[in-house]
């Protein structure tokens, strides 16, 4: 079943195009299992099975298909799929096949549609959300009975559901951990789960206190950031002063500081006593196609989504006679209500009217004193919202306004132009902070009493982005992360979902090159599974800044390239499951077999060949990688390699067993003889 690449929508087997928007559907690359980070959502009607013993049949059947039906609807509309129907209860997944970032946040926002909807209607319900690693099929058809995801995040997720109060939703850990930001939470008693060693701990969700798609700010100060708000500010001062439009797109993977930066610049302008008005595009639940623009009007007339018509109607046209007058209210707002999807009986007769009214609300509002105008997240907009922005980039210019778009990288993807041949246009790119913003910033999420090793350790692995270095930090001050290169499940699905919008071989060879290790060589890939296009498919991630082509490679005549980000590669390689690690593995190993002087690489060909299940091949490369060592004197290391063969020879092979454990011996004592030799040397200090 092809499932849409922009909007996920399931269509049915043969379709070229997608159902639901019309873009075309990309032959399926991706096959087989995966590990991945899901969120499973149980929902189990209250008392039916007792009910259902004095129904006829029919009946039963006549509750539960609309119940199916209505429950299945408000899963989908957040981005899940139902896995199963069990009895009366029903079974969600977030997060498979394809990941969005913020997968267990939508599932607990289903969860309280669903709970909503039901009390409503007078039905109780038990619902429970969990959140955790799976082993997920991709080409599972769960319409079919096959079952999309495996694992233990299942089975707490049922025995959560069974223990939620009637009416409530209950999670477990991970889901909260990783919702608490835009989700209110009450803590509930552990539950005693069958199976488990230890009561589960678990939180009941109470409601959402963000909107959809939103990222609550964070307490600490923006740092590192001092160089691209001064580029903003002195823009704003440029529109502000000459009264001349400008448009500027600030680019940034997730959790880099795009809503942080407008922030800080939102502040200022309305500081200064200016008019900010801000609208955002969401991944799911948009009421529009121009739903950005829509909350900028809404806000500007003093509308609300719960307005009468005839009322959203009066206040559209009082508002637009009040900016612009009487004449051009009548005009505009009847285009402007379709533009809002307000019911009725306007029509336009093109698309170019409509975009005119637009602009007319736009210039009236800054000619009434300097405007910023936010846009966030438009990498989900509609395509009819960016065309609509880049009019307004293009033929607003004699009015003191700035429009702020906020954007990932794979807007790019979809609109390569974007932005281009705009009179006043400005790109900003924000890159990942410095080592030394990196501590700071840890250091103040930290506290400052922590020691500097887990200052730069929660720096180093957070590689620049704050979101990951808050998250990390967060984990470490509650003690769920122990150790810091242990990920939060919150930074693994955003990365997941970074990696989930890449086009599918793209995202195979990347997948690949994680299997060889943060450097890897196009032979390897080739090695792994050859594939005709490998070069232009390597160029197309190194322009996405994912990987990066070395200048020297260590294999002659290879192309030698390296992961530009270290949890680009933990979380891809993370994906694989072990039938398909060890088949990459084994693949690397023979390419590096055939390509490099076995003396120069004993260690990598012992680690693959490891990982590939072949213990005997690598307990060989150990042990002439530890005598390689020792001959250089490297006795600490060859001392380790010898125990890491001896891990790998099986206990009942006594006689090897033994000879390892002599010559790790003899490394061992010349080990603690080299301080005496160097103390014995003449002129050197004690």
């Amino acid at each position: 079943m092809p499932i849409c690449s922009r909007c996920a929508q399931e269509n049915p087997e043969g379709a070229k195009f997608c159902n639901a928007c019309g873009d075309a559907l990309a032959e399926p690359v991706r096959a087989g299992e995966e590990r991945r980070v899901v969120s499973i959502l149980f929902v189990d009607l209250v008392g039916f099975t007792s009910r259902s013993e004095k129904l006829d049949p029919e009946d039963v059947r006549d509750f539960l298909l609309p119940y199916y039906e209505r429950v299945r609807s408000e899963l989908e509309g957040f981005g899940g799929r139902v896995e199963k129907f069990i009895g009366d209860a029903v079974m969600g997944v977030f997060g498979a096949p394809t990941a969005y970032g913020d997968d267990a946040e939508r599932a607990v926002r289903a969860a309280f549609a669903v709970r909503d909807w039901a009390e409503a209607d007078g039905i109780q319900l038990r619902i429970a959300v969990n959140t955790g690693e799976a082993i997920v099929e991709l080409e599972a058809r769960p319409e079919h009975g096959e079952a999309l995801v495996a694992g233990d995040v299942v089975n707490t997720a049922a025995r959560l559901q069974t223990a939620a109060p009637v009416g409530a939703v209950i999670v477990g850990e991970e889901t909260y951990a990783g919702t608490r930001g835009s989700i209110e939470y009450r803590p509930a008693p552990p539950v005693v789960a069958k199976g488990k060693d230890a009561p589960v701990r678990a939180w009941l969700a109470l409601r959402a206190t963000s909107a959809v798609g939103e990222r609550p700010v964070g307490g600490a100060p923006m740092i590192g950031r001092d160089r691209e708000l001064s580029v903003l500010s002195g823009i704003w001062e440029r529109v502000v002063d000459e009264g001349r439009a400008h448009f500027v797109t600030v680019f940034g993977p997730s959790g880099i500081g795009k809503s942080r930066i407008a922030l800080e610049l939102a502040q200022l302008v309305g500081g200064q006593g200016h008019r900010v008005i801000r609208g955002r595009s969401t991944p799911y639940g948009a009421s529009s196609p121009y739903s950005a623009f829509g909350q900028q009007l809404k806000q500007v007339a003093g509308m609300f989504d719960s307005d009468h018509p005839g009322e959203a109607r009066e206040k559209l046209t009082d508002s637009i006679a009040g900016l612009a007058g009487q004449a051009a209210a009548e005009e505009h707002a009847p285009h402007l209500a379709v533009l809002l999807g307000i019911e009725g009986d306007d029509d336009v007769a093109d698309r170019e009217q409509l975009f005119f009214s637009a602009r007319v609300v736009v210039e009236s509002l800054a000619l009434a004193g300097p405007t910023l105008l936010l846009y966030e997240d438009i990498h989900w907009a509609d395509e009819s919202l960016l065309d609509l922005l880049e009019t307004f980039g293009a033929r607003v210019r004699e009015a003191p306004v700035l429009f702020l778009a906020l954007a990932r990288p794979e807007l790019l993807s979809e609109r390569p132009g974007w932005g281009g041949g705009l009179p006043a246009y400005t790109a900003l790119p924000l890159e990942p902070l410095t080592e030394d913003a990196s501590r700071e910033l840890a250091r103040r999420l930290l506290g400052e009493a922590s020691v500097e090793d887990q200052i730069a350790a929660v720096a180093g692995t957070g590689e620049g982005n704050p979101l990951f270095i808050e998250e990390l930090s967060v984990s470490l001050t509650e003690k769920s992360t122990a150790d810091v290169g242990v990920l939060p499940t919150s930074v693994k699905a955003i990365i997941a979902a970074r990696l989930d919008s890449l086009p599918p071989d793209e995202r195979s060879v990347l997948v690949d090159a994680s299997a060889v290790g943060r450097v890897f060589w196009r032979g390897a890939l080739a090695e792994i599974a050859p594939r005709d296009d490998l070069s232009a498919l390597l160029g197309a991630l190194e322009a996405r800044d994912l990987i990066q082509r070395e200048a020297v490679s260590r294999i002659k005549g290879d192309q030698q390239f390296g992961f530009k980000h270290g949890l680009i590669h933990d979380v891809a390689y993370g994906t694989l499951p072990r039938t398909a690690r060890r088949s990459r593995h084994a693949a690397v190993a023979r390419f590096l077999e055939t390509a490099t002087d076995a003396g120069q690489s004993h260690e990598a060909l012992a680690h693959h060949w490891r990982e590939a299940g072949e213990s005997e091949r690598a307990v060989e490369h150990l042990l002439a990688a530890a005598e390689q060592a020792g001959r250089g004197w490297a006795k600490e290391r060859s001392v380790r390699l010898y125990g890491e063969a001896l891990e790998l020879v099986p206990e009942d092979d006594a006689d090897r067993r033994r000879q390892i454990r002599m010559r790790q011996a003899v490394h061992l004592q010349a080990l603690f003889q080299i301080p005496d030799a160097r103390r014995l040397r003449p002129g050197e200090p004690d």
